[in-house]
């Protein structure tokens, strides 16, 4: 009997509904999380009716960039256990900081580096009361947060972090998420630029994502009435992703494409 070659199995190029599940459940956690540190002074969990007196009455950090700034945590996270990648993560939006605090809380670490803010609900309290309050922790990725080397917020500068920890590291994939306050300023615009002094191995190591919004503010951000071309344009020479569905299985499916 003659015998036959069997080609390899090729890998899935989309997750199981069993794991988009779990995934969505993940990022769920840490929006929850993250939305806690910016408006809950107590009543963590809200098991008690809501009050007035449960809320901040200062409050800083901003929701509208958490979400994103937690999906794409969840991604990065995926492959790097899976593919044990040597990898960084550089936030730049302004305020993000809830997000990465609640990834990194969700993680365990945040509690093997401060034990108070323990894995239950009085850890979870504390968590929350803490963030951008007296004697607590700022509201950008500051050095307190384990593992932070880039505070975000700065407005400009998180291209030119990624682009150099890329070139001193040739072995690290760089992944750079650039809010639009700061996509308007001067040293992000030459920043831009930066993926003309590396070869295309090296710019295939940094992962450049664009978090544009329509409102910045009081006002419409600069990015929101440029087409998708001329900010594609930008991207040349790095990895350009676009997510077309706003679906949950769309979007999992969407990154995993391109993060693998």
């Amino acid at each position: 009997m003659k015998a036959t070659k069997t080609s390899p199995k090729q890998p899935s190029k989309t997750l199981s509904q069993d794991h988009v599940r779990l995934m969505n459940a993940y990022w769920r956690a840490a929006n929850y999380l993250s939305v806690g540190q910016i408006y809950l002074l107590d009543n963590p969990l809200l098991k008690e009716q809501l009050k007035s007196a449960h809320i901040k009455r200062r409050l800083l950090g901003h929701w509208g960039t958490t979400p994103g700034l937690n999906f794409i945590y969840l991604h990065l996270h995926r492959v790097i256990t899976k593919q044990d990648l040597n990898m960084i993560y550089i936030a730049g939006p302004g305020h993000g900081g809830p997000g990465i605090v609640a990834n990194v809380y969700l993680e365990g670490t945040y509690s093997e580096v401060y034990p108070n803010v323990s894995q239950n609900t009085e850890g979870i309290k504390r968590l929350f009361k803490q963030f951008s309050f007296p004697g607590g922790i700022p509201s950008h990725v500051a050095p307190e947060t384990p593992g932070s080397i880039h505070e975000g917020g700065e407005l400009g500068y998180a291209i030119s972090h990624a682009y150099g920890a890329a070139f001193d590291n040739p072995d690290l994939i760089v992944a750079c998420v650039v809010g639009d306050g700061e996509a308007e300023t001067g040293p992000l615009a030459a920043s831009w630029h930066s993926n003309k002094f590396g070869s295309s191995a090296e710019s295939v190591g940094h992962f450049q994502n664009s978090h544009l919004g329509v409102e910045l503010h009081c006002a419409p951000a600069g990015t929101s009435g440029r087409c998708r071309g001329s900010i594609a344009r930008l991207h040349e020479g790095p990895l350009h992703v676009g997510a077309p569905s706003r679906r949950a299985a769309g979007m999992y499916s969407s990154f995993r494409a391109v993060v693998s």
